[in-house]
C-alpha cells in the first residue's frame, strides 16, 4: 500500500550558515560596533541566544535573523520559540530561542484530526516525532499531502518516504 511520513525535520548545516552571516552582518554594521550585540548557536541543547545592549536592540537582531533562516529554509524562523528577555549584568540583555525539531504529539494530534475530518480514506500513526500516512490510492496520498500545505501554515512540515 502507498505511505509517506509527515515530518519536521531541522537542518542544522543551513541553520549553522544563516547564524554566520547574520554574525558577519552584526560585526560590519556601524550602529553596532562597540556593543555586546552577538548570536550563539548551541547546537546540543538546539537554542539561539540573542545578546545585545536593548530591547531595541534585540529586535534589529531578530530582523536580520529571521530572513537569513527564511533564505536558507522556507518556513525555519516559524520554528523558533523565543523566551521571556532577561536582563544580564548591568544594561545587556539577552534572550533564548528555542528550536522545535520534530513533530510533537499535539501537532501530530491536529494533524490527524485534519486528516479525518476531511473523511480521506488513509489510515494514520504516530511514529515517535512523524506521523504515517497510508491509503489504497497514490491520489488520495497527494490530496492529503495537499490539505496539509493548505491547512498547517505555523510549522514547516516535509512530507518524505513516499512509497508506492
Amino acid at each position: 500500500m502507498p505511505s509517506f511520513d509527515i515530518s519536521s525535520e531541522l537542518d542544522m548545516v543551513a541553520l549553522k550558515n544563516a547564524i554566520d552571516a547574520v554574525e558577519r552582518v552584526i560585526n560590519n554594521r556601524f550602529d553596532f560596533k562597540g556593543t555586546s550585540a552577538k548570536v550563539d548557536l548551541n547546537e546540543k541543547d538546539e537554542t539561539i541566544t540573542l545578546h545585545g545592549d536593548s530591547n531595541a536592540q534585540l529586535d534589529q537582531i531578530k530582523d536580520i535573523l529571521f530572513p537569513a533562516l527564511e533564505k536558507k529554509e522556507a518556513d525555519s524562523s516559524k520554528r523558533l520559540e523565543s523566551g521571556d528577555v532577561q536582563k544580564v549584568s548591568g544594561n545587556k540583555v539577552k534572550v533564548e530561542m528555542k528550536i522545535k525539531a520534530g513533530i510533537d504529539q499535539e501537532l501530530a494530534k491536529r494533524i490527524i484530526k485534519l486528516i479525518k475530518d476531511e473523511k480521506l480514506k488513509v489510515q494514520t500513526a504516530i511514529q515517535g516525532d512523524t506521523v504515517r500516512v497510508t491509503g489504497a490510492k497514490r491520489d488520495i496520498l497527494q490530496e492529503v499531502i495537499a490539505l496539509m500545505r493548505k491547512s498547517i501554515t505555523d510549522f514547516p512540515l516535509q512530507y518524505q518516504n513516499f512509497r508506492d
